[in-house]
């Protein structure tokens, strides 16, 4: 069972209020701008960030659990979410939205998915925090904050009943 580690440096509001002011800086005048979030913490995000730039009815929502290259090691996961995308993709600048980047794996499955609703102009990632690790070629284009977690450790994002966001450091070696 993993533990909970609190930690000030990880101020989940402070760092949503950082990567809304990049994105907000990042889409100024950007024609036909979309934001899609990766279940779950990355949805829990873009729907945030639709609301505070006014993008509601350009808002998506994926779920990777088919897409992901090791499925058949780890199977269906329980909670699966259905993919919501109701908007054209075809030559939308898409935000894609997640949590914590980490190895690049849950992105790519991610790109999967929206080209299987269409072709967009561009895809743009945004990322609450960055923590290194990469075994895919993908970087954030917006991003709250960089970490480095030690072997064994990973960052986990929570959403309590009032949408406030916090962000902890789990021990799996505890």
């Amino acid at each position: 069972m993993p533990t909970t580690i609190e930690t000030p440096d990880f101020d989940a509001e402070a760092l949503y209020r950082t990567l809304l002011e990049q994105l907000r800086a990042g889409l100024a005048g950007l024609p036909d701008a979309a934001i899609v979030g990766i279940h779950s913490g990355g949805a829990w995000l873009a729907e945030r960030l639709a609301a505070d730039l006014g993008l509601q009815n350009r808002l998506g929502f994926i779920d990777v659990s088919f897409y992901r290259d090791d499925y058949a090691k780890k199977g269906l996961h329980p909670d699966v979410k259905p993919t919501r995308i109701d908007f054209n993709v075809d030559g939308a600048a898409i935000v894609l939205v997640d949590d914590v980047l980490y190895t690049g794996r849950t992105v790519r499955a991610a790109i999967n998915v929206l080209f299987d609703y269409g072709r967009p102009q561009r895809i743009m990632l945004a990322a609450l925090a960055d923590r290194g690790g990469r075994e895919l070629p993908v970087a954030a284009d917006f991003v709250g904050s960089h970490a480095t977690l030690q072997a064994g450790q990973s960052l986990s994002l929570s959403r309590d009943a009032a949408g406030q966001l916090s962000l902890t450091i789990e021990d799996d070696n505890a």
